[in-house]
């Protein structure tokens, strides 16, 4: 059975908050978080797979990647990595792109802080999104964000349990 998530959405701030414990230590999960190899086992919901195009984690670097569908389908998407605190926390500006990278200008950007914190029962991980507009924030929530980052989560949860 997997923990419980957290996802508190607030339309008039245009953000939203996930919250999810990992039984696990903290630089497990922020390898999980930052390692293409690792993000590929489980960023995309199944039974869409991830493949990391090409990923530099440090500041001001990008992982550009796909979430290929059974069927062929293939949406590029990117992240741009602003601040990072090495096993704590980085923040990003996450957007959909085409495969050179070029950003899709028809959805706007959002604004990512994900954050790590060791507690009794292994690490808490915290998601603070922010969207440019209300109109931008409901486009991801008709997509299906919430479903699939829950689904995503859930997933990273399982295979830590394995490893």
């Amino acid at each position: 059975m997997n923990s419980t998530i957290i996802f508190n959405k607030d339309f008039d701030l245009n953000t939203v908050y996930v919250m999810k414990i990992f039984d696990a230590d903290v630089s497990k999960v922020w390898d999980y978080f930052t390692q293409a190899e690792l993000l590929d086992q489980w960023w995309a919901p199944k039974p869409w797979k991830c493949e990391t195009v090409a990923m530099d984690f440090k500041e001001n670097g990008v992982w550009h990647y796909i979430m290929a569908g059974t069927n062929g389908e293939r949406m590029y998407a990117q992240v741009q990595y602003g601040e990072i605190n090495a096993h704590r926390s980085y923040d990003g500006v996450a957007a959909f792109c085409d495969e050179d990278g070029k950003v899709n200008e028809e959805v706007e950007p959002s604004k990512w802080l994900v954050g790590f914190t060791g507690v009794e029962e292994g690490a808490k991980m915290t998601v603070n999104i922010h969207f440019p507009s209300t109109e931008a924030m409901k486009k991801h929530d008709e997509m299906g964000f919430e479903e699939g980052f829950k689904m995503t989560l859930n997933q990273l949860e399982d295979i830590l349990k394995t490893k």
